[in-house]
Formats: C-alpha cells, sequence, structure tokens
C-alpha cells in the first residue's frame, strides 16, 4: 500500500460520510416535519445510506484490485 494510495481512499470516503449525514439530517428534518410519515421517511432514508455506503464500499475494493 502506497502512501498516496491510502490517502486517496481516505479522501474518496469524505464524500460517502458527507451523503450519510445529509441523509439523516433530512430524515430527522422530515419526522420533525410530518410525524405521521416517519415509516415511509425511514425506509427511504435507509435505501439511500445503503446506496451511499455502497460508494464507499466500491472505493476500498478498487483501492485493494488496484494495489
Amino acid at each position: 500500500m502506497t502512501a498516496m494510495g491510502l490517502l486517496g481512499y481516505g479522501l474518496a470516503c469524505i464524500g460517502p460520510g458527507i451523503g450519510i449525514g445529509l441523509i439523516f439530517a433530512a430524515l430527522i428534518n422530515g419526522i420533525a416535519r410530518q410525524p405521521e410519515t416517519a415509516g415511509m421517511l425511514r425506509s427511504q432514508a435507509i435505501f439511500g445510506f445503503a446506496v451511499a455506503e455502497a460508494l464507499a464500499i466500491i472505493g476500498m475494493v478498487l483501492f485493494f484490485i488496484a494495489k
């Protein structure tokens, strides 16, 4: 593992980290505004979380493949 590769992967994880934070911030805001839609909003937030997390996992796999 090179230092530049580790740095690149670390920088690549910033995007999904920010995305996950925004997803759950919007979930909390939406539930606070309309509590009756909590179930629907929660399922959509979990799906968005899975997609954002998949980006980080794909980046990690590509990091190890390019090694």
